[in-house]
This record gives C-alpha cells, sequence and structure tokens, in this order.
C-alpha cells in the first residue's frame, strides 16, 4: 500500500494548514496559500479601505451597499484564481477564456443587462414588484386550491437547503431520507386512490394525463389512434392531451363519457375527471364495466383530498389514476411548482413514466432504497422511453408526503369534512334563497345558475372581488365555488353578500345542511395506515422525523456536488426568499390578469433579460421542466414547418453523444430519429451529419445538438454544423443544458440556433430539490416566435415580442408553468449584471480545467478542444482499470467514504465519470474532490501491484457505514479508519452513508413501491434493523 500512502502524504502536507483552521472552509473563509483574507476583484471592490480617522475622505462610495453579490456568488479568491490560472499556465480568466472558446463565436459587445444590484436592492426591488398582486382568497378551483403549509414543514423542509439543494437520488446510499420521503409519497397515493403502486411524482396534472393518454397508446401496441377524453376534464387536463396527441397521431375526442361509443374499438382509453371540474362526483361503475368491454383503459384524473370522503376510483376498476397533490400543503403559486402523480395496476408498473422509488437490500441484506426500474427512463431507453421524464418534482412531492405524515389519515379526514362542510353550507343557503345549485352530490365545488334570479356570472364574480374573493366565471350565467381549508366562516358570509344575500345566519344554515352525497359513495376502505402516517402528529415528532431524514442525505450543505451536465452551482439565500412570500406564493394561476401585474412585471423582466443573454426574439417559461423545453422548442419547429406546408418534415437529426431527453423530446413531437456519429475528439462527426443531412433533406425537421457538447468541448465548427442543417431546410434546436458555459461569452443566437430551452434550474440557479422542480424556459428566433405554447384559459404568447396572444397548445397546466420559482432566476440576473455572469461563466471553465489538469497524471481525461482546454465539465476515463476488475461504480461509492458525491457515472461514455465544479466552489474544495480521486487511484494502484485483491479492497467494500465500523470482527485487510476516515478533512466533518452498497438487481427482482411494513423499521427495544 506504499502508493497509497505516498497520495495521501501529500494530501497531508497540503491540507494541514487549512485542516487546523477549519475543516471543509466551515467557517466560511477562503483559505489559500498567501492567507485566509479573501481579496476581490477592483470591479467588485466595494469602497476603499479607510481608517476611523475623521480626517479621512469618505466620497461617493459611502453610498455603495456592501452586500454586493457576486464574489459571494463565485467561489475562488482573487489569489486562488491566480494559482489556479498557473497551474493551467494562463496569466488572465480572459486568457484562458480565449484558448476555451473558439474566438469566432464569441459576442462581440456585453449583453445588454442592468447594472449589477446588492442583494438588499434586488430584494427590496422584486418586493415591490410584487406588491403589485392583488391576492385575494381563491374559490376559483380547477385543479388548484388554498390551503395550508404546515410551517414545521415550510421552515425544515421547503426552506432548508438540505432539502433543496439534492440532486436526483442516483446514489442512493447518500440519499435514504429523501427516497424515504418519497416512498412514502408513492403509499400514500397508492392508498388514496386504491391502486397498486405509484411513481415519485411528475411535472403537473395535465402532464400526467398527457403521459396516461401515452401509456394508453404504448399499452395497445400504437395501434388504436383515438382517445376518449370527458368534456368535464378541467380545461387545461383537455388542451394538453390535444397537444400532446397530435403529433402522435392520436385523435382527442371530447365528449360526454355518458354516451360516448366504444364498440368500434378504435380507442386506446379514456379520461374522465373525478370530481368533475363542475364539482360533481359522478359513480363511474357503469362507465368502466362499458370501456373494458371494448378493451378500452381508464384514467381518472382525480383529487386526492376528495378521495378521503368519497369512494377511490380502484374500487371501481379504473386502470390509472393521475392528478395533483398541490392542496397537500402546498400553496398555489400562481401555477407551480407542484407534485403530479400517476398510479396503476400492477400489470401496467413498466409502462409508467416518472421516478419509481423501489425497496432493495445493501451490500450487509440490510431493507434500503432506490430508484427502481432505470432501464424504462429516458436516459438508458432514449427514443424507447415510456418518457421523456427527467426532471420531476421531488421536492413538491416530499412536502405533500411530510403534509400527509403530519396530519395523518384522521387529520385529513378532519381537513376534508371541512372543506365538504363549507360548500355543504354555501349550497344550502344559496338553494334556500333561490338560486340553483347543481343538486348532483359534491365534494368541495359548485356549480350555481345565477341567470335564473336575474344576475349575471361576471356581475357575481366582480362583487365576490369587492369581498376579497375569487370565483369562477363558467359562462355568463354560471359560476364555480371550489373551497380549500383555508376559507373561514366571515369569507362564507362575504361570498354570499356577493349574491345578493345579507345578514344570513351561517351557524343556523350549518346546524340544518346535510351532505349531499350518498351512503354508496363514501369511502369505506382504510388508507394510510402505515406506522409513518400514524407517529408523527406533534411537531416535535415532526421536526424530529424531518431532521432525521435530512440527515442521511447529501447535499450542497455538506460538499460539492460536482454532476456533469448537471450545473450543481449556489442557490443563494436571498435568490430563495421571495417564492415563500405570500405575493407570489398565494396566487391561482387563473387569478384575473389584471390582479397579477406584478407576476406580469417580474416574468416580462426576466424574460428580456434571458432574450438578451440568449440572442433570441422572444421567450416562454411554460415548460416547466428541460425535457418539457425540448418537447416545446421541437413543437416550434414542427409548427413552423406546417405553417410553411412542409408537413412531411419528420426527420431529426441527433448526435450520438446527446442527452437521453433529447430522442425522447424528438419521438414525443412524432419525428424520427437519425443518429449522427462523432468522432475520436468528442465532435461531431461533419462528414456523417453532411451525408445524413443531403439523404434526407426534403424531409429534414431538424437537428438537436448541445453546445458545448457532452463532451464538455466547444466544437469548433459549429457555425459549419447549423448551416449545413439550414441549407438543407432544417431547423437548429439547441439543448441548453450546457448554458452555464456560453454566459455572456457566446449565445444560442451568436452560433446560429433557432431555438434553444434554458434550464433555469441549472445555468440561473433554481436548486434541483432533489430531482425538481425545475423550469424549461425557451428561447426561439423571430420567425418561430408565433408557435411558442400558448393557453386555454388565459391566452399566453411569445413574451418579450409583439406576438399574437393564442389560446391553443399548452405544453404545462399553467399559462406560466411553474411561475413562483422565476423570481429565483430574476434575483440571480439582477445581482450578478453582465460583468458578474460573465466572470461566472470564466470562472466555472477555469475551474474544470484546473481540475483537469490536477487528475490528468493520475486519469486519462478524455476530449479537449482545439487548444487542448475543456469547457466547463471534463470526463475522467476509467476504462483502463476495468481490466483490474474496477468499476466507475467503485470509484463512486468510494468517493461516498471522502464525503462527495460521485460525478455523473457512464454518461456519455461507458466506464467513465463526467464532473463539473461549477463557479461557485472555491480552490479548497475543488483540491480536496481532487485528492480523494487521486488517493483512489493509489487504492487502484494497490490491486494492480497485486497488494490486495480487488475483492478485498476498500473500493469493492465502499461506502463505509457505522455498522460496518462497528463489527467486532473486523477482518478486512485494510483498517478501520482507512476505510471511513480516508483523508485527514474527512475528521473534522464525516459524512456518514446510512446503507452500504445497494443491490440493485435485487430492487428491479423483487419490485416494492410502497412502505415496507412496520417489522423492516429499525426497532431499538430489541435491535432489529430497517430502513428507518
Amino acid at each position: 500500500m506504499l502508493a497509497r500512502r505516498v497520495l495521501n502524504q501529500a494530501i497531508v502536507r497540503r491540507h494541514v494548514a487549512c485542516v487546523v483552521a477549519s475543516a471543509r472552509s466551515s467557517t466560511g473563509l477562503h483559505s489559500n496559500d498567501s492567507g485566509s483574507r479573501r481579496s476581490l476583484p477592483k470591479a467588485w471592490t466595494l469602497r476603499p479601505s479607510h481608517s476611523l480617522s475623521t480626517s479621512a475622505r469618505l466620497g461617493a462610495d459611502v453610498f455603495t451597499p456592501t452586500d454586493q453579490f457576486a464574489h459571494r456568488h463565485i467561489g475562488p479568491s482573487v489569489a486562488e484564481e491566480a494559482e489556479m490560472l498557473k497551474l493551467c499556465g494562463f496569466k488572465t480568466l480572459e486568457a484562458l477564456t480565449e484558448a476555451a472558446v473558439p474566438g469566432h463565436i464569441r459576442l462581440k459587445a456585453p449583453v445588454d443587462l442592468e447594472p449589477a444590484k446588492s442583494e438588499s436592492e434586488a430584494l427590496t426591488e422584486l418586493k415591490a414588484i410584487a406588491s403589485k398582486n392583488k391576492v385575494l382568497k381563491s374559490l376559483i378551483g380547477m385543479g388548484y386550491y388554498e390551503t395550508a403549509t404546515p410551517g414545521v414543514i415550510l421552515r425544515n423542509m421547503l426552506e432548508n437547503p438540505g432539502w433543496y439543494t439534492a440532486y436526483t437520488p442516483y446514489q442512493a446510499e447518500i440519499s435514504q431520507g429523501r427516497l424515504e420521503s418519497l416512498l412514502n409519497f408513492q403509499t400514500m397515493v397508492a392508498d388514496l386512490t386504491g391502486m397498486a403502486m405509484s411513481n415519485a411524482s411528475l411535472l403537473d396534472e395535465a402532464t400526467a394525463a398527457a403521459e396516461a393518454m401515452s401509456m394508453c397508446y404504448s399499452l395497445k401496441n400504437q395501434k388504436r389512434k383515438k382517445f376518449f377524453v370527458s368534456k368535464d376534464a378541467h380545461p387545461q387536463n383537455i388542451g394538453l392531451l390535444q397537444t400532446r396527441g397530435k403529433p402522435l397521431g392520436i385523435e382527442v375526442v371530447v365528449g360526454d363519457h355518458r354516451t360516448v361509443d366504444f364498440t368500434s374499438k378504435e380507442y386506446c382509453g379514456a379520461l374522465i375527471q373525478y370530481p368533475n371540474t363542475y364539482g360533481k362526483v359522478d359513480a363511474y361503475d357503469e362507465f368502466v364495466q362499458r370501456a373494458h368491454a371494448a378493451d378500452v383503459l381508464v384514467v381518472a384524473a382525480t383529487d386526492l383530498m376528495a378521495l378521503t370522503t368519497i369512494r377511490s376510483p380502484g374500487e371501481f376498476g379504473v386502470d390509472i389514476c393521475v392528478g395533483s397533490a398541490q392542496r397537500f400543503g402546498v400553496p398555489m403559486a400562481y401555477g407551480g411548482p407542484h407534485a403530479a402523480f400517476m398510479a396503476s395496476k400492477a400489470a401496467y408498473s413498466r409502462k409508467m413514466a416518472g421516478r419509481i422509488i423501489g425497496v432493495s437490500v445493501d451490500s450487509r441484506g440490510k431493507p434500503a432504497l432506490r430508484m427502481a426500474m432505470q432501464t424504462r427512463e429516458q436516459h438508458i431507453r432514449r427514443d424507447k422511453a415510456t418518457s421523456n421524464i427527467c426532471t420531476a418534482q421531488a421536492l413538491l412531492a416530499n412536502m405533500a408526503a411530510s403534509y400527509g405524515v403530519y396530519h395523518g389519515p384522521d387529520g385529513l379526514k378532519k381537513i376534508a369534512a371541512r372543506i365538504h362542510g363549507l360548500a355543504c353550507v354555501t349550497a344550502s343557503a344559496l338553494s334556500s334563497a333561490g338560486f340553483a345549485v347543481d343538486p348532483a352530490p359534491f365534494f368541495d365545488t359548485l356549480c350555481v345558475d345565477v341567470g335564473s334570479t336575474g344576475l349575471t356570472a361576471a356581475g357575481v364574480a366582480e362583487a365576490a372581488a369587492e369581498e376579497g374573493l375569487n370565483i369562477r366565471v363558467i359562462d355568463p350565467t354560471h359560476v364555480g365555488l371550489a373551497f380549500g381549508e383555508t376559507v373561514t366562516k366571515a369569507e362564507v358570509e362575504g361570498l354570499l353578500r356577493a349574491f345578493g344575500l345579507e345578514g344570513v345566519d351561517v351557524e343556523a344554515v350549518a346546524a340544518k345542511a346535510e351532505s349531499p352525497l350518498p351512503a354508496e359513495m363514501a369511502r369505506k376502505t382504510p388508507f394510510m395506515t402505515h406506522p409513518v402516517f400514524n407517529s408523527h402528529q406533534s411537531e416535535t415528532q415532526m421536526l424530529r422525523y424531518l431532521k432525521k431524514l435530512e440527515n442521511k442525505d447529501l447535499s450542497l450543505n455538506t460538499s460539492m456536488i460536482s454532476l456533469g451536465s448537471c450545473t450543481m452551482k449556489l442557490n443563494a439565500t436571498s435568490e430563495m426568499l421571495p417564492i415563500t412570500w405570500p405575493e407570489f406564493a398565494n396566487m391561482h394561476p387563473f387569478a384575473p390578469p389584471h390582479q397579477a401585474l406584478g407576476y406580469k412585471e417580474m416574468i416580462e423582466s426576466l424574460h428580456k433579460d434571458l432574450a438578451a443573454i440568449t440572442g433570441f426574439a422572444a421567450v416562454s417559461s411554460q415548460p416547466n421542466s428541460g425535457a418539457q423545453g425540448e418537447f416545446a422548442g421541437l413543437l416550434c419547429i414542427r409548427q413552423y414547418h406546417e405553417a410553411r406546408g412542409d408537413e412531411h418534415r419528420n426527420i431529426c437529426l441527433i448526435p450520438v453523444s446527446a442527452h437521453g431527453t433529447n430522442p425522447a423530446s424528438a419521438v414525443m413531437c412524432g419525428y424520427k430519429v437519425v443518429v449522427v456519429a462523432s468522432d475520436d475528439k468528442g465532435n461531431i462527426d461533419i462528414n456523417d451529419l453532411k451525408a445524413k443531412a443531403e439523404q434526407h433533406k426534403d424531409n429534414l425537421a431538424a437537428l438537436m445538438v448541445t453546445y458545448p457538447s457532452t463532451y464538455g468541448v466547444f466544437e469548433d465548427k459549429i457555425i459549419d454544423i447549423i448551416d449545413l442543417v439550414h441549407q438543407n431546410g432544417g431547423q437548429v434546436y439547441m439543448d441548453g443544458a450546457n448554458m452555464n458555459a456560453q454566459v455572456a461569452l457566446t449565445s444560442p443566437a451568436r452560433i446560429g440556433a433557432d431555438v434553444c430551452h434554458l434550464n433555469l434550474h441549472k445555468t440561473f440557479c433554481i436548486p434541483h430539490g432533489g430531482g425538481g422542480p425545475g423550469v424549461g424556459t425557451i428561447g426561439v428566433a423571430r420567425h418561430l416566435a408565433p408557435f411558442l405554447p400558448g393557453h386555454p384559459v388565459q391566452a399566453v404568447g411569445g413574451e418579450g415580442l409583439d406576438v399574437q396572444e393564442k389560446e391553443i397548445l399548452p405544453v404545462s397546466a399553467a399559462p406560466y408553468g411553474s411561475a413562483a420559482i422565476l423570481p429565483i432566476s430574476w434575483m440571480y440576473i439582477k445581482m450578478m449584471g453582465e460583468p458578474g455572469l460573465k466572470r461566472a461563466t470564466q470562472v466555472a471553465i477555469l475551474n474544470a480545467n484546473y481540475m483537469s489538469k490536477r487528475l490528468e497524471p493520475y486519469f486519462p481525461i478524455l476530449f479537449r478542444g482545439s487548444n487542448g482546454q475543456c469547457a466547463h465539465e471534463f470526463i475522467i476515463d476509467l476504462r483502463p482499470f476495468k481490466k483490474l476488475g474496477v468499476t466507475e461504480e467503485d470509484v463512486a461509492k468510494r468517493l461516498q467514504d471522502y464525503g462527495f458525491h460521485s460525478p455523473t457515472m457512464s454518461w456519455p461514455v461507458s466506464g467513465t465519470l463526467m464532473v463539473e465544479p461549477t463557479e461557485s466552489e472555491d480552490k479548497g474544495e475543488l483540491d480536496r474532490l481532487c485528492d480523494a480521486l487521486i488517493a483512489i487511484r493509489g487504492e487502484i494502484e494497490d490491486i494492480a501491484t497485486g497488494k490486495l485483491a480487488v475483492e478485498e479492497s476498500p473500493l469493492r467494500h465502499a461506502p463505509h457505514t457505522i455498522d460496518t465500523i462497528l463489527q467486532a470482527d473486523w477482518n478486512k485487510p485494510y483498517s478501520r479508519e482507512t476505510a471511513c476516515y480516508p483523508a485527514p478533512w474527512v475528521k473534522a466533518n464525516k459524512f456518514w452513508p446510512s446503507v452500504g452498497r445497494l443491490d440493485n438487481v435485487y430492487g428491479d427482482r423483487n419490485l416494492i413501491c410502497s412502505c415496507p411494513p412496520l417489522e423492516t423499521y429499525l426497532d431499538e427495544e430489541d435491535g432489529r434493523e430497517g430502513v428507518a
């Protein structure tokens, strides 16, 4: 083990000073060879240093706020930057930039953005904008309801970086906390819907409905080309089904579920809304039997809160359930983000979209959780995937699950009973006054005919607004009233006044009101019986449960997460603060536009900045994930070709190195994927591209290209590539996953792209949330602007350009997608300004090149640009060690012992690790990760020299848990210290994986996707071990 000792001695020498001072920079200071004082670039110097002498002249700098942001966001100090540049062979950041970024694609002028604001200035300005929103109590409904977020969940989850800065739990051993919470979500949804299993969230209810339609189509072997949807479904659900059906050749038939004829056997599936958009609770038993008799699958879009009171869809034979968990403690947020769900019968589980959490075992046989059945997902199956879904809504699913855990089944029943009671009281009062209230059974929503009393819907809505209430205008003579858990007695009285009813004694009405739900519609089956939902009803219990889960997960408040193509940068506190402001959080997405002027101003301002950064003419933030951005961008291209009479253009060229979402999105858009080869330097093979573009020139629709490439290289010939596609009649879609290497240096428009999506949850600082939320904003050139997403409820169009507003082709349930997290990106851009954004991009490139330079003596580094530099990420080749039995998984798991999340495994090249450090990590953290990888290289060398067999090495047994170390019969050929404290900084701030290495094969062969029974949970009294 000599090689390993030598390497670790080097680590000790280099780190001893900073370990003594503060391990892992826990004091917040940055250490470097010249001392710990952090110097700022001249452009960021807040004011000159002055003594307190009364003779000193203060000057104008006294008015400059001291809370400037850019130097807080960018990790390395100026001194550290100089050291790193020296190792890379450059004197300045600009010199490195010139070497890494081809000169002919560089911007010729700075991006036109406002000067940077300080943190306090940006917050003050945004608060003033938010105050222009007029937030009324919403009774609009349509899938969005008033809810009360428990403070213990708000503070300890939504506002907690331990929860919101984690990544999708690909590394299960350091993700057991959120995996357990997501398993709670799945169990809760499966119980309430009466289905066998659920996924771990989808983007929104309408998207989930569209995924269910695709699932039905696939289950019927894509031979049945019709899909029925009830006319009583939410209009946004109908709209999105139509959007997604058209490219696939699925005819979406909207009609009356009572009269639809399935006997032709042309239908693959049918969707009903339960309760429906007007509030009616129908018994669908006969409909389901009729559909099944014709071999038609039935999808129910449903409401979890209602299902605590009414029969579950599973009880009347539904095959698939979808819906939103928004009203389980997640604010309406002007449309999102919220966690949707999909649940199904067990037979259809492998066709479900989205992540599925399953129970497996670790290396010691201990129950452990993991993402199950990943082979059906886009990152593996690409164009054959069940969906293009990547980012989901993990953080919001965890909030909804925690709401269920906190209230438990009894608490949920009480909330539902109160909601139902409010609707009953209002219905009784209105009926007594002569208003025609739909007599059908209802849960929380009423449809009221005001025309028979001489009123108009608009007039009643206006009167309600004067009472501080928004109601739904269904048509000129009907209004909808949907009650949530926060509605008060005074608000019910105000609502009745809006109908002209003064002085109603609502308590007297309540004493006589009766529920219209017949006994046969009431829920009789138990739900959420698992102990996890019945053990945490006090705040103390809930607080400790959330903390226990958080402690099992590695997030950015622990150490850097260097996942390539994921851009795990700082999610600053000041950026996050506005998302919980009531002015943003409590707005219904279909509130009258004049009440949402603050949202309008903020979104238009953000879109203006994003248009400037990308160079595009128009922007839409309706797509609520990167994959949805891809689909929306390709849809713009498809509609553009159709408008020109080129409907036949259906070929999409995609490089072999592309993200898995690219081919999956292309297939969803109705395109045929043709793969383009890459050369041995990681560039697109120009000759292959030319041959295929010319071969398909009559039918070429698009090229999807990532820039810099997924190999971490700025391709010199990118403009030639784009020109070649244009010459053959195609449009160019740029995947913006690597935009963090472009901002303020080049742009999609500069290289000639026609459309690009931006992952605001990468480049523009929205946190990943452990697997969502995300925003996939798209920017388009002027000729594509008319084809940006519209919406059937509120007309939207191409923000940033004078585009006719449309009421067609939504790609998300809400007009502005996940609008409530857009303030995060607004804050980031406003606080950085153009100089800060440019420097952030340059430092991202510097950090990657520095790490690459440090590691190249120990590992092969794949792919570099023409001048020998990488972009913002690089690939470590571990394939040469495969002959020793060492895999990329061994290295990834061993990194957990050092306190690090692994870089991206086996993508875009199998047997490699792709590293993206981002600009937010300082030199000390970069060095620690490098030192960990170098030490692991030493352990590989011990195997190569025969000092250890691979089966006996710490690599194969990693990660090492506390349970492992406490074993009395330690019989490994390396010490306990080597196992768990392999580097000096680890001793000061150890992160312990809570389980050993997961058995992935066992998990997929023994699929369990709901909470395990009680006996598998840890019982300290009898020493049993489990997943808790």
